[in-house]
């Protein structure tokens, strides 16, 4: 892995999971109670042996750069080894990056100072467990110019990204960025390959792709818009099918891109035998906690039925007093006081919830403070004049609210 170079995409607004990155861009979003999205890419480079990694960063960078710099300082520089982020910084021109390729070509002076074989470019917004190696050495056994990840997905998780043809050989002859559900790479296929935004490119290959795109004022210096399409002719570029292995099903991949898929991949972490494992010890997720005490339940003997917790993730420091928190998630230090009934949430850091609070299928960003007798997740009109709610429901209340 000596011969690799690692690029992980962190810089993007994360629009659709506002209010969520109000103040933080998308791979800084709090995940399964004590994570960061980015660490599960970051922590599936570490545990494939990967030591040379450039964290891309624009929008509201200061959450995610100071996290890394916590959490993430676990490396050897004085063995060549690094996790650096590198802030947008107009070294090329007067623009900040205009999009995924131009990102890259941007700190070209980065790989010309290492010289690898191969780049790897991922994105620092996705769920998985991946050993990249495989997908390297499927790249350089293909001798391909270009290996795109691709997982099997739905129709009906299609049009949301980028869609590719291969042949029987895995060459790629088709990619397309979004399409609609009649386009003819849904409609006639029996198996509906995404790409997964992760490449591995040879580095003579991406430099010279790149250079061309960079001149192209009409491109929009994205790979999966322009520099793919452009490349299918030309260069062997290959699909890397991301499957279990033994069996060949489709792994587990979440693209977190909106509220309702940000949601549903914490709620996954709750089933009783979970597709993504948090805890296998061959294969850990590291982070930066900060140091809080065991949490606990408290219950009275004219209070039955409360101070317990069923179904749930709970993270240090957290007290659920008298109170009832069923199928939800609990980031560290959270409070809930006595008679209120929690369910199908996620709750995040610092948060306070007051005497007689019912909450059910919401997610309530750091430091909110719930007044007692508020009612959150009941009454969709009332909700949305206060807060955000997703396409199925799901109330959204920001940072630093009061309720």
């Amino acid at each position: 892995m000596n011969k690799v170079l690692t690029f992980i995409m962190a810089g993007g607004k994360g629009e659709r999971l506002f209010p969520l990155t109000k103040d933080r861009t998308k791979p800084a979003v709090p995940f399964a109670g004590v994570y960061r999205i980015i660490d599960i890419t970051l922590s599936n480079c570490i545990n494939s042996g990967l030591r040379k990694i450039h964290v891309l960063t624009q929008y509201k960078s200061y959450s995610l750069t100071r996290h890394i710099s916590r959490g993430w300082n676990v490396l050897n520089g004085e063995l060549g080894e690094y996790i650096d982020a590198i802030p947008a910084q107009q070294r090329v021109d007067e623009h900040w990056y205009k999009g995924t390729a131009d990102s890259i070509y941007q700190n070209i002076y980065a790989i010309e100072d290492e010289v690898p074989d191969y780049i790897l470019i991922l994105a620092g917004d996705h769920v998985y467990k991946m050993d990249y190696r495989d997908m390297i050495n499927f790249h350089i056994q293909s001798q391909a110019d270009l290996t795109i990840g691709v997982v099997e997905v739905s129709k009906e998780k299609a049009t949301g990204l980028g869609i590719c043809r291969i042949d029987e050989s895995n060459r790629v002859s088709e990619l397309i960025e979004k399409p609609s559900q009649n386009a003819p790479i849904i409609k006639d296929s029996k198996k509906i390959l995404a790409s997964m935004g992760i490449y591995v490119f040879n580095r003579e290959v991406l430099e010279d792709v790149l250079e061309k795109d960079a001149k192209l004022k009409e491109s929009s210096h994205d790979f999966a818009k322009d520099i793919i399409p452009s490349m299918l002719k030309k260069y062997n570029v290959v699909a890397y099918n991301f499957v279990n292995r033994g069996t060949s099903t489709p792994s587990y991949w979440r693209d977190i891109g909106d509220i309702d898929a940000y949601y549903e991949a914490n709620m996954d972490l709750l089933k009783p035998v979970p597709e993504f494992n948090l805890y296998d010890k061959k294969w850990p997720y590291r982070t930066y906690q900060e140091q809080f005490g065991p949490s606990k339940t408290i219950s009275e003997s004219n209070t039955t039925g409360y101070g317990m917790a069923l179904n749930c993730l709970i993270s240090n420091g957290c007290i659920i007093n008298c109170s009832k928190v069923q199928s939800s998630i609990l980031s560290p230090d959270v409070k809930i006081d006595r008679f209120s009934e929690i369910s199908d949430s996620i709750i995040m850091e610092g948060v306070e919830i007051d005497r007689d609070v019912k909450i059910r299928r919401a997610i309530i960003d750091k430091y909110v403070k719930i007044s007692s007798g508020s009612r959150i997740g009941f009454d969709p009109i009332e909700d949305k004049k206060r807060f955000k709610i997703s396409a199925s429901g799901i109330v959204v209340i920001p940072k630093n609210a009061i309720v």
